[in-house]
């Protein structure tokens, strides 16, 4: 799952951002709650979720504006904050974005399929999440401080804050720190009698609360921050941290108290008010009203100027989901969601009573209320009491107007229609590491690889399968190799159009006569390469070769004949090729086409045995079929690839400029990386129209690397600027799809193998692809806000 994280995240130092995309028992802290994040460090931003609205997207203010929605016709179920660093989960938690707040230009670091994200904590140089995963372990974390392997740790929660994470495991309430040797040994160490069924992480200091319902802080006290007011059994159901401050949300009449920084954040400000959630930046905090769904800001940190109440359209409480909910289901959740979904409220919180419930009018001016009075504890037990007396009865009410509507009880079950692109991409620099490749689709496919793979045994030069042909009988299908047949070159020679005695249409790949003794000698070893690999491989997105013929000097191979030609006479051919090419007109069958030449690649890499590098993969290779089905081609400089995915040093570099690995051809060093790179490069061909290496009229005329021009646009938010225009901006629908092909394509290109995409990983993302492009009604980016990855 995952790719190396912007420069931004490891600068991030203090903030302590946290996000339970399901209702947990307490909010997460210090930097967002699930659907309401705080940005602090060179601007100050405050991002939520839109209540209302068939998508949810994020809206911001940053340093007294309103931004454009990002991703506007994206949906999301939670958010977190950093330092200049905003991250979001997309709706079903299997992809999670993160900006740079500075520029808004973001980096996918989780895509999965099949694995959901269901919590998910920005700490001082990494990120944290859980998983819906029900192995032992269901905590990931991404850099630099990795979680402690070592048995069943399932995690009910986590939180990070300055240089160490700590998390509660499932089976024992137990508190367990990791990060810092020196501070997380110290915090776990505090913790380690009690049972603790929230924990949250600020700066120095770490708040949670027991099984008796009390609140424990341990860790640095220098301003107060573990001096917690009042402290009575079951007080407080939701904590957020700090740097140097805690603050909590009342159980009872869901007001908010915070203390430490000095004194400084003892202030009545928010008396009075209830909210959903708090979130708290490194020197300020922020929260979700209860009454109207308006984000209230405060704090020693916040500037004062800003006011307290922010310009933003109504909140989400919690995020909208489509799973049902364990306990209660939150009131006007349809409203809320606007039919996409449901809200769910944590089991121990209880529903609204209609005194409180939201009035859904405009946001009024904050009202600033006196001290409570003496008596405000009674009324706060009467509460208690009324609330306990209207429960069963509301929840009854709930639960069967959500049966009703969900048709759950009837055995039905409600399909959301959102989808999310696949980006496996968080860990690439890992993937040639010990850690297995990719994520669960990869696996799924490799689960099953011992009786998939194509065992090939050792290789023969007289293969089994393929036709001899006397050298007369292809002289007769070419017409003795006329020019009017011949359709283009391969790694070796010519190739010509032929047509057999028996009718069968047929392209022949004849080697170059008339080489001196060291030509021949290569175009023998092609020869023999192409006649040793494809003799053994059968699959519908290679070309399949029927036949060898070996006279005297001469080498010819028979192949299928491919009726579209190549990918690269579609977009760069002939204009009149090119103007009437479906491959060129439709971004669909641009992506159809990568994918199919993406799954020939990976049969070559992960089932092939030995496994094979194809060392010449560009759009030259790919060649189509009568119905445009694409296939790989030419493998006169392939090699057998080491079974495990190590290095090796060939005796030279081969390939073709533009396409060539920069660090195989620099570096010599050659992997399965280094078709991934070539693909990469293909990619970004389909995206623009470009050669590999083209003039660029804006550099003088000057040749120019179709990578160096294409990864910082792409990187830069300003795909659209490089799109082809033969084919027209993408369609609503098309949007994500165009957007994930592109960020594909730079982590295929990136300049170290260790950090690029495995070529199973690539299949994954341009499945997903091409399955946005057929998705009606689900969230996608608008071709002005596609941005890099």
């Amino acid at each position: 799952m995952n790719s190396s994280f912007s420069p931004v995240v490891a600068a991030v130092f203090l903030l302590f951002g946290a996000v339970s995309l399901l209702p947990p028992l307490a909010k997460a802290l210090g930097g967002s709650s699930s659907t309401l994040a705080a940005v602090y460090g060179s601007t100050t931003t405050i991002c939520s979720i839109v209540a209302q609205q068939p998508v949810q997207q994020i809206q911001c203010w940053r340093d007294g504006l309103l931004l454009p929605p990002i991703l506007p016709t994206t949906s999301f179920e939670g958010v977190a904050g950093g330092r200049d660093t905003l991250c979001g989960v997309l709706s079903g938690g299997l992809r999670l974005l993160c900006w740079d707040t500075t520029t808004f230009s973001f980096k996918r670091i989780y895509n999965s399929n099949t694995t959901s994200l269901t919590s998910l904590t920005i700490g001082g140089t990494e990120i944290c999440a859980l998983t819906n995963v029900t192995a032992p372990e269901n905590a990931i974390c991404w850099r630099p401080y990795r979680v402690p392997s070592s048995g069943n740790l399932r995690f009910s929660m986590i939180s990070s804050g300055y240089d160490f994470s700590c998390g509660i495991l499932e089976n024992n309430n137990r508190v367990l720190c990791w990060g810092n040797d020196n501070f997380s040994s110290f915090i776990q160490s505090e913790f380690s009698n009690l049972s603790i069924t929230n924990i949250q992480v600020g700066g120095r200091h770490a708040c949670g609360i027991d099984d008796s319902g009390f609140v424990v802080c341990k860790g640095n006290n220098d301003t107060g921050q573990l001096n917690v007011p009042s402290d009575v059994a079951n007080e407080y159901r939701a904590l957020a941290l700090g740097e140097y401050h805690s603050c909590a949300i009342r159980r009872g009449n869901r007001t908010v108290i915070c203390w430490g920084g000095n004194g400084e954040f003892s202030s009545n400000i928010t008396d009075g008010i209830s909210f959903e959630s708090i979130v708290a930046s490194s020197n300020f905090s922020c929260g979700l009203t209860t009454r109207n769904f308006s984000v209230i800001c405060w704090g020693i940190g916040w500037p004062n100027s800003s006011g307290i109440e922010l310009p933003l359209q109504k909140t989400l409480p919690w995020p909208c989901v489509e799973t049902s909910c364990q306990c209660n289901v939150y009131p006007d959740s349809s409203a809320l969601c606007s039919g996409n979904g449901h809200i769910c409220r944590p089991c121990d919180d209880p529903v609204l009573i209609p005194e409180t419930q939201p009035s859904f009018l405009p946001p009024p001016p904050v009202i600033i209320s006196p001290p409570s009075s003496p008596s405000r504890g009674l009324r706060r037990g009467l509460l208690a009491l009324a609330i306990v007396g209207l429960v069963g009865g509301l929840v009854g009410v709930c639960t069967v107007a959500y049966c009703l509507w969900t048709g759950v009880c009837f055995g039905k079950k409600k399909i959301h229609n959102s989808v999310q692109p696949t980006m496996t991409v968080a860990n690439a620099a890992q993937q040639s590491s010990s850690t297995p490749s990719s994520r669960s689709s990869t696996l799924r496919r490799q689960g099953s690889i011992l009786m998939r793979r194509q065992r090939s045994g050792t290789s023969s030069k007289q293969p089994d399968r393929a036709e001899e042909f006397l050298f007369s009988e292809l002289v007769s299908a070419t017409n003795n190799f006329a020019f009017e047949n011949k359709i283009g070159g391969g790694s070796f020679g010519g190739v010509y159009k032929g047509k057999l005695h028996d009718g069968r249409e047929v392209a022949i790949k004849r080697g170059d006569t008339d080489l001196k003794e060291k030509k021949f000698q290569e175009k023998e070893r092609a020869f023999e390469s192409e006649l040793v690999f494809l003799s053994r491989l059968h699959h519908k997105h290679l070309v399949g070769l029927i036949g060898y013929c070996e006279e005297r000097d001469e080498r010819l191979l028979v192949y299928e004949y491919m009726e579209n030609g190549s990918l690269h006479d579609h977009l760069h051919g002939k204009s009149n090729v090119v103007k009437s090419s479906s491959v060129v007109n439709s971004w669909k069958m641009r992506i159809n086409m990568s994918l199919d030449a993406a799954r020939g690649i990976e049969y070559l890499h992960n089932y092939a045995v030995p496994p094979i590098i194809h060392r010449d993969i560009k759009s030259s290779n790919i060649l189509l079929d009568a119905n445009f089905l694409a296939r790989v081609s030419d493998f006169g400089l392939s090699l057998n690839g080491p079974e495990n995915d190590r290095e090796f040093r060939p005796m030279k570099a081969a390939g073709t400029i533009g396409y060539i690995d920069p660090e195989y051809y620099g570096l010599n060093i050659l992997t399965a990386k280094s078709d991934v790179y070539g693909l990469g490069v293909m990619l970004l061909e389909l995206l623009t129209g470009k050669k590999a290496i083209f003039k660029n009229a804006e550099n003088g005329g000057s040749p120019i690397n179709l990578v160096d021009y294409t990864v910082p646009m792409i990187e830069a938010g300003e795909l659209a600027k490089i799109l082809d225009s033969r084919v027209g901006p993408p369609e609503m629908n098309e949007s994500e799809a165009v957007e994930l092909m592109a960020n594909t394509a730079v982590h295929c290109v990136r300049l170290e193998g260790k950090d690029r995409l495995t070529m199973s990983d690539v299949v994954v993302n341009l499945e997903r692809a091409l399955a946005l492009c057929d998705s009606r009604g689900s969230f996608s980016s608008s071709p002005m806000s596609i941005l890099s990855d």
